[in-house]
């Protein structure tokens, strides 16, 4: 009797690995559109990480200003929180940077009257 149900089990597996049609071939559109999401999410994952990384050295400061005595050094060997700035897609132009004081235009003299 196990010998029949396990051949009946095998039959109905080998049934539903049916093969899957092959998904459909991506224009060079659809092909952009994923680079840019695949793009935001890496940059959101960085963003993230730096929010993460400032809140715990928030927490870390908290904990070594009131834990007095009983509290070690910190460690210098952490590294810095690194801001990964705005999202800046691949294909698009980067944004000019604001004008500096040294290149702003000149403003005409006040006239005294």
């Amino acid at each position: 009797m196990k010998h029949i149900i396990t051949v009946a089990l095998l039959a109905v597996a080998c049934a539903a690995q049916a093969k899957l049609p092959a998904p459909a071939p991506m224009d060079d559109a659809a092909k952009a559109k994923a680079e840019e999401a695949k793009a935001k999410a890496a940059h959101a994952t960085k963003v993230d990480n730096y929010k993460l990384c400032k809140s715990m050295d928030v927490a870390a400061a908290h904990y070594f200003k009131t834990a007095g005595a009983k509290a070690t050094k910190p460690s210098d060997k952490a590294p810095a929180c690194v801001d990964p700035g705005p999202f800046a897609a691949a294909g698009a132009p980067a944004a000019a940077p604001a004008a500096t004081p040294a290149q702003a235009p000149a403003k005409a003299p006040a006239k005294k009257s």
